[in-house]
C-alpha cells in the first residue's frame, strides 16, 4: 500500500510499504475512505531533524472495516467508522472519566508500531474503544460535504468543541478565540452551539475570518499582541472575556489569551504547545483569579453526540475543508497549509 511519511523539515514523502496486519486479537484494519492533513502536522514540517527511516503521519480518517481480531465485538468489517485521533480502550478509568487521551492502555498513531493515518490503510489497535460506527451511511454515495464533515469528528471539530467546553462557554458568555485556523474555527462554531453570546475571533485571514463569521463570530479582532489586546478589551468594555480559546499553540497566542481574559475567567489551551514554560503568575493568571483549561481533546467523549448533529445537518463542520487531493499529492498538501494557500486538505486515497 502507499503511506505518507516525514524523513525531516519540509520532506514528505509518500512510500510503498506493506499492508498492514492483525497483531493483536483487539485490532482492526481499516480501508481509509478520506484522510486529511492537521495543523499540528505542520509543527514537524517546519522543524523535524532528518530521520533516515522516516516517521508514519496521520492521525484522523473516516474508513471501512476490512478485517477485525478475535476479540472485536464492536465493529465487523464493511461497517464504516470514524478513528479519533488517538487509541483507547474506553474501559479504563481515565476513560470513564471522560479522558480517553490519557487511557491506561491507548497511545498516539504515526509511530513505528501503529504507523500513520495518511494511508491507504490503516491498523487500528483496540477497535473496540478506537472505532466508532456511522450508521445509514454508504461512503460510495454519500455527499462529500457529509463525508468532509464526519471527518471532522476525528479531531479538528471536536478538539475545537473541547477548547469550548473546558471554557464553560454558554448562555451569557463573551468567548474570544485566538487563531483562524480550523481548530480555531471549530471552536467558533461550537461555542455558538453551546450558546454563547458574544465570540470575538481574533485572526488577519480575511477568508478565514469570514467563514468564522458564518459559524457564529459576532466580532472579529485582526490585530496581534498589545494592539489586539487593547481591541478585544475595547469591544468588552474593558473587562474582557469570560472565555479565551487558544487554538495555535505558540506563546504569543497564550500571550493575548491571558491579555483579553477577564477576572474569573478561564484560558482554554487546545493548540498543541510548542513551548514548556506558560507564564502563571500574577501578571498573567494569578492576579486575574483566571483559570487554565484545555488539554488534548478526548474525541471519543464526545463523538457520539456529535454524529447525530452532522447527519441531520444541525452542524456542517466539514467547511473547514478547502483543498481535496490525492494520497500521492500528499507532500503538496503540507505545503499548500505551511504556506496558508490551504487551511485544510483532506486526503483521498
Amino acid at each position: 500500500m502507499k503511506a505518507t511519511f516525514m524523513f525531516g523539515a519540509r520532506d514528505v514523502r509518500v512510500e510503498d510499504v506493506a499492508d498492514p496486519v492483525i497483531q493483536e486479537p483487539s485490532d482492526a484494519v481499516v480501508r481509509v475512505v478520506r484522510a486529511c492533513v492537521c495543523g499540528s502536522d505542520l509543527h514537524p514540517y517546519r522543524s523535524m531533524p532528518p530521520a533516515p527511516d522516516g516517521v508514519p503521519m496521520g492521525h484522523e480518517l473516516i474508513g471501512v472495516v476490512e478485517e477485525v481480531g478475535g476479540s472485536v465485538a464492536s465493529v465487523r468489517p464493511g461497517d464504516f467508522v470514524i478513528a479519533p485521533f488517538a487509541f483507547q480502550d474506553n474501559t479504563c478509568v481515565f476513560c470513564r472519566e471522560g479522558v480517553q487521551t490519557a487511557c491506561l492502555h491507548g497511545g498516539w498513531y504515526g509511530t513505528p508500531e501503529t504507523g500513520g493515518l495518511q494511508a491507504e490503510l490503516a491498523r487500528i489497535p483496540l477497535a473496540d474503544g478506537s472505532l466508532v460506527r456511522v450508521p445509514d451511511i454508504d461512503p460510495d454515495t454519500a455527499e462529500e460535504s457529509m463525508l468532509a464533515s464526519l471527518l471532522t469528528l476525528s479531531d479538528v471539530y471536536l478538539t475545537g468543541y473541547h477548547g469550548a467546553h473546558m471554557g464553560e462557554a454558554g448562555p451569557g458568555r463573551t468567548v474570544t478565540v485566538v487563531g483562524d485556523g480550523a481548530v480555531g474555527l471549530s471552536a467558533v462554531l461550537a461555542s455558538r452551539r453551546l450558546g454563547a453570546e458574544r465570540i470575538i475571533l481574533m485572526g488577519r485571514h480575511r477568508e478565514r475570518t469570514d467563514l468564522g463569521i458564518e459559524f457564529g463570530a459576532t466580532d472579529v479582532v485582526p490585530q496581534r499582541g498589545p494592539e489586539g489586546i487593547a481591541a478585544v478589551m475595547d469591544l468588552t468594555g474593558g473587562e474582557g472575556s469570560h472565555v479565551v480559546i487558544e487554538a495555535v499553540g505558540h506563546m504569543p497566542a497564550y500571550e493575548q489569551a491571558y491579555g483579553v481574559v477577564r477576572p474569573g475567567g478561564i484560558i482554554s489551551r487546545v493548540g498543541v504547545p510548542q513551548y514548556e514554560d506558560a507564564p502563571i503568575g500574577f501578571g498573567s493568571l494569578f492576579g486575574k483569579n483566571a483559570r487554565l483549561a484545555g488539554g488534548p481533546a478526548p474525541v471519543r467523549a464526545y463523538i457520539e453526540d456529535a454524529i447525530p448533529q452532522v447527519l441531520d445537518g444541525s452542524i456542517n463542520p466539514g467547511r473547514v475543508f478547502d483543498v481535496e487531493v490525492g494520497l500521492d499529492e500528499t507532500p503538496a498538501a503540507y505545503e499548500a497549509m505551511n504556506e496558508r494557500r490551504a487551511l485544510k486538505v483532506m486526503v483521498r486515497p
